[in-house]
């Protein structure tokens, strides 16, 4: 007789509401290049960290059918600084473009598989070179996508806040406000620290 396993589950939104607040990146510590040069810094010091949180924004869709022609916003995140890259800008579009398809740079994220499809579909590159967290937490016993919230409680016992209305906000427009930023960064951000506990913890 075979014997069943339990699956684990993440903390629910209620549990996690009662946490304390994760600690995230400030304001300061954002970067939003938009020269050719600050690009190409942006680039470089990204690459030469060989890890990076990422995620990818995209304005929402709302009409049944309707198709994303997202990402918009492409974030990387270093240990102490986020970059967001605004894709209607020609410069930040080549940048993040060969920071996504480098084979070199460990990307770092949750639910990557949607993230691969709008990228082959806006950009027609690949997302090179990644580590889906989602699929980490499935092979140590969690049921379904834990995503960055349901991973923040268990790992460091802290409340990650995520805004719907900004979840939903207009990721296309020319100038994002201050609050997606932030919360674009912080994405990614929590991303690299996850991935720092769990290989802290010996699961990578």
């Amino acid at each position: 007789m075979t014997k069943k396993h339990t699956k684990l589950r993440g903390p629910t939104k209620a549990e996690t509401a009662k946490l304390p607040p994760f600690q995230g990146i400030t304001p300061e510590q954002i970067v939003v290049p938009k020269t050719q040069a600050e690009c190409q810094n942006a680039v470089d010091e990204i690459v030469s960290a060989g890890v990076t949180g990422f995620d990818t924004e995209a304005r929402p869709t709302f009409q049944a059918g309707q198709k994303s022609n997202g990402p918009h916003v492409v974030q990387f995140a270093l240990t102490d600084k986020a970059f967001i890259f605004q894709l209607h800008r020609s410069e930040c579009q080549k940048a993040a473009a060969d920071l996504i398809s480098s084979n070199t740079l460990l990307k770092v994220g949750f639910g990557l598989r949607n993230d691969h499809k709008q990228i082959r579909h806006r950009l027609a590159i690949a997302l090179n070179h990644v580590v889906d967290l989602d699929q980490v937490f499935r092979k140590l016993g969690y049921g379904g996508q834990i995503g960055i919230r349901g991973a923040v409680g268990v790992l460091f016992k802290q409340r990650f806040k995520k805004s719907k209305s900004t979840t939903t906000s207009n990721w296309a427009r020319p100038e994002l406000t201050p609050r997606q930023i932030l919360y674009a960064a912080n994405d990614a951000y929590a991303a690299l620290k996850i991935r720092e506990a769990l290989e802290k913890e010996g699961h990578l």
